[in-house]
């Protein structure tokens, strides 16, 4: 079996690889053990909201297996902030944290996963009380993740990507972070971008991040676009919902480059669009990204996708 890739130090965390798993894979942060010993170095749980809800209708995930690529418009399927909140002090009680070391029985069941917590809001908040919907996901989620991504660029609930704007955006963030700041111990606070921006409005998002000290930026989320498809995807591409996968690698990769370069690398970017293979972790590394996730590869490639981009990242 390889070894895992060395762990790698950002906002003062020490992540045991640079390969983690996308949020809305393990919405309800239920498969932490299992995700943990397909060697994930970190897991994002959500996108969770405040109250429950069952999301979209179902079907909502379609595959374009010519394109290696998935049509999703999930819609935050979630159990809701307080149950997800009580299952992760479960995992943490269980798994040795917050014990001291000495505590632990079984030091070799002392978990060393990462757990990002993917925030949003509910589908019947309206925008201009969505900061309060991720102030409530920010206080239940703080004691038990260990970094937040805040989520305002899925296409799959009715006007969340307006929240994009810069002044909402600023009401929204600047809000989180004056709370963050207010704990003992503030955990780092991401923003997750849509690929669909365009250049004036990724030039408003790194300048607010600078301003408000956001800690990072998560590029990118799925596509409302469909370029590039297969003639055998057509029919299937008119299934409304977020595009990810291959498709999506370039115009996220361009977009990591294009942060990256703009602020001179000095807001960290986890790279997420498209990544398949080792190579395709490089690429997004080259261009900027301090970690890397994935969600349609492991879809794609299966359990072993972990093992074989960090072999890829050690040979390098």
């Amino acid at each position: 079996m390889p070894k895992a890739q060395p762990g790698y130090t950002l906002f003062n965390i020490n992540f045991p690889n640079k390969v983690g798993l996308a949020a809305g894979f393990d919405k309800n942060a239920e498969y932490l053990r299992e995700l943990e010993c397909l060697g994930f170095g970190f897991v994002e749980i959500g996108t969770v909201t405040p109250l429950p809800q069952p999301g979209n209708d179902k079907p909502r995930v379609f595959r374009l297996i010519k394109d290696k690529a998935l049509i999703n418009r999930m819609g935050f399927n979630n159990e809701g902030v307080k149950a997800i909140a009580r299952r992760l002090k479960d995992w943490r009680e269980k798994n040795g944290w917050p014990l001291a070391v000495d505590q632990i029985k079984n030091k070799e069941q002392q978990t060393k996963l990462i757990i990002g917590g993917n925030i949003g809001k509910n589908k019947v908040t309206p925008n201009e009380e969505a900061w309060k919907d991720y102030e409530i996901c920010f206080r239940e989620l703080h004691p038990y993740v260990d970094y937040f991504v805040v989520n305002v660029s899925s296409p799959n609930t009715p006007g969340l990507r307006e929240l994009q704007e810069k002044d909402s955006l600023r009401k929204i963030l600047s809000h989180l972070q004056t709370i963050n700041e207010s704990q003992i111990h503030p955990k780092p606070l991401l923003l997750k971008i849509a690929p669909d921006l365009n250049i004036e409005q990724i030039d408003d998002v790194v300048e607010l991040a600078l301003e408000i000290k956001l800690d990072g930026l998560v590029a990118t989320n799925t596509t409302i676009t469909r370029e590039g498809l297969s003639p055998e995807s057509v029919e299937r591409s008119k299934e409304t919902g977020g595009l990810s996968g291959k498709p999506l690698q370039q115009k996220s990769t361009e977009i990591v480059k294009y942060i990256a370069e703009k602020t001179k690398r000095a807001i960290p970017i986890m790279a997420s669009g498209g990544i398949f293979t080792g190579d395709d972790a490089i690429e997004k590394l080259n261009a900027g990204a301090s970690l890397v996730q994935v969600w349609t590869g492991f879809i794609y490639e299966g359990p072993g996708i972990v093992k074989k981009i960090c072999t890829t990242l050690n040979s390098k």
